[in-house]
């Protein structure tokens, strides 16, 4: 199999590059060798390669900062995966693409199944529910996971923020009333690995949600980083429950972005670990 894999230095996409490399060969290029908003390159990169399957979790997705340049996140969010699409189909190859909870309000009780009706609430939601129906409507043979609150050791994320913020305060305040799953992108890669070893487009074409099991708030996970977090001279740290309302952002964020695996487990066999086990993996302890 040759894979186009996408976005290597995201949170994701490095962790795809390693586990895609036991499926065949993985052409990798960085943002400074292929620009995403460049249409008519990133069309030709894909004739000149002709991969069989473009594994694409690149994306746009500073939430907030996607308020302010709409049309950036149009480009990488949408345009995009049209474009990588439509090469695609041309050349008969399939694609894996990666989405978000986003694409729900929020307002469902209650984990979001598949099919359940989408309503973005700002752009970054909004692009990438556009990016999915661009591929859906090509045609082609496609995978797209739909994921929620990523994190990893590397890049910008609630982890790697909350860890620094706690050698820089002693108090914080964390929202309470906006609930998920967060997924550590290493169980994303590793389950998209096993996915796509199952040739799913054959039989399993389709949306998928791929997000570990269980559900809290952003301040149980910042209470849950804090408990596994080690810090100097045994400095202590007060975490204080806020409503969302008292931490206003550009972009408004889902209150409900819990998402059911039950899908994904009856078409492929993939049963996320739960958020706190991954997180302990994660952190190492």
């Amino acid at each position: 199999m040759k894979i186009l894999l996408t976005g290597v230095n995201g949170q994701v996409g490095w962790e795809l590059r390693r586990t895609l490399a036991t499926l065949g060969e993985v052409i990798a290029p960085t943002r400074a060798q292929l620009d995403l908003t460049d249409v008519a390159a990133l069309r030709e990169f894909i004739h000149t390669t002709r991969p069989d399957v473009i594994v694409n979790p690149a994306a746009h997705t500073a939430v907030d900062k996607a308020e302010s340049e709409p049309e950036l996140a149009h480009a990488i969010n949408t345009v995009a995966p049209a474009v990588m699409a439509e090469a695609a189909a041309k050349l008969g190859a399939a694609m894996m693409h990666y989405s978000t909870d986003y694409v729900f309000d929020g307002s469902k009780t209650g984990a979001y199944v598949e099919a359940d009706i989408t309503n973005p609430l700002g752009v970054y939601g909004k692009t990438k529910l556009a990016g999915e129906q661009a591929i859906i409507a090509s045609g082609i043979p496609h995978v797209i996971l739909r994921t929620s609150w990523v994190y990893s050791l590397r890049g910008g994320n609630f982890l790697l923020t909350m860890q620094r913020l706690f050698r820089e305060r002693d108090t914080l305040n964390v929202v309470n009333d906006q609930y998920g799953a967060p997924t550590w992108s290493r169980m994303i890669s590793e389950a998209s690995a096993q996915i796509l070893a199952q040739r799913p487009f054959l039989d399993h074409n389709g949306i998928y949600h791929l997000t570990s099991a269980g559900n809290i708030s952003w301040y149980d996970f910042a209470q849950a980083i804090l408990a596994r977090t080690e810090l100097a001279d045994g400095k202590q740290v007060s975490i204080n429950p806020i409503p969302a309302s008292q931490y206003p952002t550009p972009a408004t964020r889902p209150v409900n972005s819990v998402l059911s695996g039950e899908k994904v487990q009856q078409a492929f066999g993939i049963v996320m670990p739960d958020w706190e086990v991954a997180l302990e993996s994660c952190l190492g302890r």
